[in-house]
Formats: C-alpha cells, structure tokens, sequence
C-alpha cells in the first residue's frame, strides 16, 4: 500500500493555524470523518489521543506522525497538514512542528499500518521533500509529491 492510496485531497490542509496540537490533531480526524472514511468519530478520535498520551509522536525536524487503530473506519486512512505557525509537539527533539501526518489504521493491519509508518518517516526524513511539500499551496500538489517520491523509494 502506498501513501498516496490513503490520502485523499479533502484531508490535506495547507498553511493552517492552530492554537493548540489537540485543535490540529481534531481538524484532521475532522476532515477524515468528512471524507466518509470514519464510522464512528469519537472511537477514532479517542484512538489517536491515547496513542499520543503513550509518547509524542513529534519525531523530530518539524515533523509529527500521529497515528492509531481502531475498527471504527472503512479503511486505513491519513490526513496531511502544513501550520503557518509551530506547534509545540514535546518532539523528541524539543523542536516544534510544522508538518503532520496522520495515520488512522484498522486493528487488524498492523503489518500494513507499521509499513506505512516506516515510508511516511523515511520520506520525511529528507529535508528536500520537507521544503517541497511545506511550499505546497494545493492538496494536488501534495499528492503528486508523495507520488514523486514514492516512486523512487520502488
């Protein structure tokens, strides 16, 4: 499965503000449950808060890849977002975020949500794909970047 199979431009939100990561963190599951991809949004909602009280998922460079399970959506899913302004994240390395990536996957695809995982990081562990995709004024663009990059990752 590849990113762009679970990203759908309706969950792309570019140059955001929020106040808080909780305000951001519920403006993607929000776009997710308006795409029609969640079934019951509360049990979503609650699967990613949780996953986060475990351990900040702000792994570093200005990036977060908050994520959960739960069998309360039709499929796996993600939402992308870009902040105008940083958030604090309690990264891990105490620097504030600008890009998110959430991953909502179901219970019983833990092999497929960890692959994911793994490509979602590899890809944003680049600094040139960073400064790209934070520079993406249109959801189109961001898809045809994960493409991009996707492609030459094989």
């Amino acid at each position: 499965m590849k990113i762009t199979d679970i990203l759908q431009p309706s969950a792309i939100l570019l140059n955001t503000t929020f106040a808080t990561k909780d305000a951001a963190l519920d403006a993607m599951i929000d776009a997710l449950a308006s795409g029609g991809h969640i079934t019951k949004v509360e049990e979503a909602r609650k699967a990613v808060f949780d996953r986060e009280k475990i351990m900040s998922t702000g792994i570093g460079k200005g990036f977060a890849l908050p994520h959960g399970k739960t069998n309360h959506i039709t499929e796996t899913v993600g939402a992308f977002m870009t902040l105008k302004e940083p958030l604090d994240f309690q990264a891990l390395d105490q620097q504030p975020v600008t890009i998110i990536f959430m991953l909502i996957g179901r219970e019983n695809t833990v092999g497929t949500h960890l692959r994911l995982l793994s490509r979602i990081s590899r890809l944003m562990n680049k600094d040139s794909f960073r400064a790209s995709i934070t520079a993406a004024e249109k959801p189109e663009q961001v898809i045809s970047l994960f493409t991009t990059e996707e492609e030459e990752l094989g």
